[in-house]
């Protein structure tokens, strides 16, 4: 039971995060890398390790991390629902704090795609009367 592993899927855009939670020291290991490494931007490793705060269960738990797709933005915000969700699975007491958080609702906003005869998805080319 020590070393029992809680895993969820985060996704965000184009990114999908698979994360995985086991009790630890908090180290934290994204594609073998470390948070820092990965998401170099402080605000994304902020956001990546959000509902960690949130539930106050930082140095808990070592989080793996295999993500792919997307951007870094999306990559980060597709770990931290991954995150919210495997702790959601480890206690269901934290989804009042997680939700009021917002951490629990997946971003359902896509790019759009583009459309024939236009330049873009919505993009029209220059209008002639004559």
């Amino acid at each position: 039971m020590a070393t029992e592993q809680i895993n969820a899927v985060g996704r965000r855009k184009t990114s999908v995060a698979r994360v995985y939670l086991r009790p630890g020291t908090g180290t934290w290991s994204v594609n073998g890398r470390t948070l820092e490494a990965h998401l170099p931007r402080h605000v994304l490793q902020q956001s990546a390790s959000r509902p960690l705060v949130a539930t106050q269960t930082e140095g808990q738990y070592d989080v793996k991390v295999t993500v792919a797709g997307g951007g870094l933005r999306g990559q980060a915000d597709a770990i931290r629902l991954g995150v919210a969700r495997a702790l959601l699975k480890i206690n269901e007491e934290f989804r009042a704090t997680l939700r009021a958080e917002g951490l629990l609702t997946r971003d359902p906003r896509e790019v759009e795609r583009k459309k024939p005869g236009r330049p873009g998805a919505r993009k029209r080319f220059q209008f002639s009367k004559r």
